[in-house]
């Protein structure tokens, strides 16, 4: 069906960059310097520091316009809601950070207080992140392993095994939050970006498969050591399989109806979450049933079930990181904080978006940086945010950190009067509670597929981040995930896809001539676009697409009519003849051969060049003279006016190239060319008529 589309109709001249400038005016606008820069930025009045407060003190904006009596209940709903569940996962995720369970708690308390201060997302729950735990306990393994001596650290004397592991996790957390804050200060969190989507989602499901072979163990009621670095999922699994006929069935038994009754109450809270005020809190529910068969039948000393035991009662005075420790877990810190920081940012960005504010990823650096800061003094360990954990947050009501302060309340009150009654709980319950909160990042396998179909090298990286994440362990694997991401950016820079243009008829439109039908492509015109920065890596691919775009190499071309002249110069020596100019598409005598150049006008479109460094630019003026030589006129299109200036600065023209090749748009550089053509289409031939 067709649809009545408005008509539009221009009469301009022609436009050079050069006859534009000269019609109209352009402002020249004073570029600030390196050191204007810093006075701005360190240059302070009333309205500077009013600003900056509002913005390192996000609590302040949102508390002015706090409606008590619209979101206080709400807040309140969703902070008990949301502290069942980080109770559960704090507990679970601690064995993640291979610490005692109690320490779990720890994590759901001190990092939610500063953020509540510092954080600008309203919905983020903080506090322990099952890939985070995973990573700090990689960390405590290689520095106070299951089996042998720990490492030669000093202040591990007169410790047990439990407190050193205590003090390598919030040494560790302590030097990520120093990272994070870093960061934060040095506004860097732009770094965060290169982390893309495709690298987290193969990233984070490596690390699912991390957790999930590390939790086996409890799920299967087996005693095997943790092991890290590389292949350490693979000897995992040796030692789960050699030890698989001593699975406890009782721990079996619960892990599996505890992983179904909660699967399936959380499909029902997906299902009814329209209806449903909050959603069931089902990880609480069957650790309270859990708990209570475990205290009533004695699992412990019936069936030999390994429980949480003692639980940690109230709080420690804080304490300073160790030196050694922090010297010894740098290496891993520093991803590992920008891992915490890229998931709790992009979820942050996910209910920004939704519920309509502004988050600031330097403000959360900081916030996060320094939650991990003052929670390592309190022996908690890495924080960040768990999907889950949010999405049951906003669900419930929440409508800002009130309902993360009072999530962090309720995780006190079990820390100091109520964590006797979790010392019965087995330590299988919360291992299938941790494989069962592993669905969402497990089912990003079904993105492979997805990605092979519409971005091939997107889905290398998902799969070769995903592998070496799984093999070499999850700091390499980052490595090589980010390696192979830039590497993707660099092919796709360095080969990008050039066509050859051509004119929609009756339009001043310019399309790929190879992707429509019936275009019109003038006669000895071409255009030729680069659709990407031109740089000293891909300078040779442009100079070899256009060889290939024109059918001719003009060097080769030059070189071979430079030959053919001194040929036919011999042939007519003592014949009287006038040289003016020669056609050089004419027939020349047996053993004179040049290249035919069928084009007079070459066009190159650069409306997607985005930058040119030292090495194109010289390569360009290259190109251009060998065309220039051999009779083709050359006119660049829809040049960045940056560019144009660089090329000044950089002493780009001369008499042989000049600014009048530059030309505003693709049309006005076609109508220029065919029109000069029509003045040059009469030449002297050589020798005046006289054939050879």
């Amino acid at each position: 069906m067709s649809t009545f589309r408005k008509q539009y109709a221009v009469a301009r001249p022609v436009y050079s960059e050069e006859s534009f400038s000269d019609d109209h005016e352009k402002i020249y606008r004073k570029r600030k310097t390196l050191l204007d820069h810093m006075k701005q930025y360190l240059t302070c009045d009333s309205k500077r520091a009013k600003n900056a407060t509002l913005s390192l003190l996000p609590i302040i904006g949102w508390m002015k316009i706090y409606r008590f009596k619209e979101w206080l209940p709400g807040d309140v709903v969703s902070g008990i809601s949301t502290g069942l569940v980080a109770i559960m996962q704090g507990l679970a995720f601690a064995m993640l950070a291979e610490l005692p369970a109690s320490y779990g708690l720890y994590t759901a308390f001190f990092p939610v207080l500063v953020y509540f201060i510092f954080g600008t997302s309203r919905h983020l729950s903080v506090g322990s992140f099952p890939v985070l735990s995973l990573m700090v306990g990689a960390v405590v393994i290689r520095l106070v392993p299951d089996a042998g001596p720990p490492a030669n650290i000093t202040d591990f004397e007169g410790l047990s095994r439990d407190q050193q592991r205590v003090l390598v996790a919030s040494s560790m957390t302590f030097l990520m939050g120093i990272f994070q804050l870093g960061m934060g200060v040095l506004q860097v969190g732009f770094v965060v970006r290169y982390l893309s989507d495709t690298l987290v989602s193969g990233f984070t499901t490596a690390a699912a498969v991390h957790i999930l072979v590390s939790q086996l163990k409890f799920v299967l009621g087996l005693d095997v050591p943790g092991i890290s670095g590389p292949l350490s999922i693979i000897y995992t699994l040796e030692k789960i399989f050699a030890q698989i006929s001593s699975t406890n069935i009782c721990d079996l038994v619960m892990s599996i109806l505890i992983m179904l009754a909660v699967y399936a109450v959380k499909e029902l809270n997906e299902i009814y979450k329209a209806k449903l005020p909050v959603p069931i809190p089902i990880e609480a529910i069957s650790t309270v049933i859990a708990c209570g068969a475990s205290y009533g039948f004695n699992f412990k000393m019936t069936f030999g079930v390994g429980v949480v035991g003692k639980m940690v009662q109230g709080y420690e005075a804080p304490f300073a990181p160790n030196v050694q420790i922090l010297q010894e877990s740098a290496v891993e810190a520093f991803p590992t904080a920008i891992v915490g920081f890229a998931v709790a940012f992009s979820v942050a960005k996910v209910y920004a978006i939704k519920h309509d504010y502004i988050i600031d990823g330097n403000q959360e650096l900081i916030a996060f940086g320094l939650s991990n800061i003052f929670g390592a003094s309190f022996r908690s360990f890495a924080a960040s945010t768990a999907l889950s954990r949010t999405a049951v947050q906003e669900s419930s009501g929440g409508k800002t950190q009130i309902a993360g302060l009072i999530s962090a309340l309720m995780a006190m009150i079990v820390t100091l009067a109520l964590g006797f009654l979790l010392e019965p709980l087995p330590r299988s319950v919360l291992g299938a509670l941790v494989i069962i909160n592993l669905k969402g990042m497990l089912m990003q396998f079904r993105e492979v597929p997805y990605l092979w179909r519409k971005d091939k090298p997107d889905c290398v990286v998902w799969v070769l981040t995903c592998v070496s994440a799984c093999l070499l362990g999850l700091d390499l694997g980052l490595a090589v995930g980010l390696g192979v991401e830039l590497l993707t950016v660099v092919f796709r820079t360095q080969f990008p896809r050039c066509a050859v243009l051509a004119n929609i008829p009756g339009t001043d439109l310019y399309r790929d001539s190879k992707d429509y039908l019936h275009l019109f492509e003038p006669r000895g015109v071409k255009i030729f676009r680069i659709p990407s920065p031109i740089f000293f890596a891909n300078v040779d691919f442009f100079k070899d697409k256009l060889t290939a775009a024109v059918g001719f190499n003009p060097l080769r071309v030059l070189r071979k009519r430079n030959k053919a002249l001194k040929k036919i110069k011999k042939l007519c020596q003592g014949e009287h003849l006038d040289f003016t100019e020669v056609d050089w598409n004419d027939k020349f005598p047996d053993g004179i051969s040049v290249p035919r150049v069928d084009i007079h006008s070459l066009i190159l479109d650069f409306s997607a060049v985005s930058f040119l460094d030292i090495a194109a630019i010289k390569g360009l003026k290259t190109v251009i003279r060998d065309f220039l030589r051999i009779d083709v006129d050359v006119y660049i299109a829809s040049c960045d006016a940056y560019i144009l200036e660089k090329l000044q600065s950089c002493q780009f023209f001369d008499q042989e190239i000049l600014t009048s090749m530059f030309f505003v748009t693709l049309h006005d550089a076609m109508l220029h060319a065919l029109e000069k053509q029509k003045g040059d289409r009469h030449k002297d031939r050589v020798f005046n008529n006289t054939k050879l």
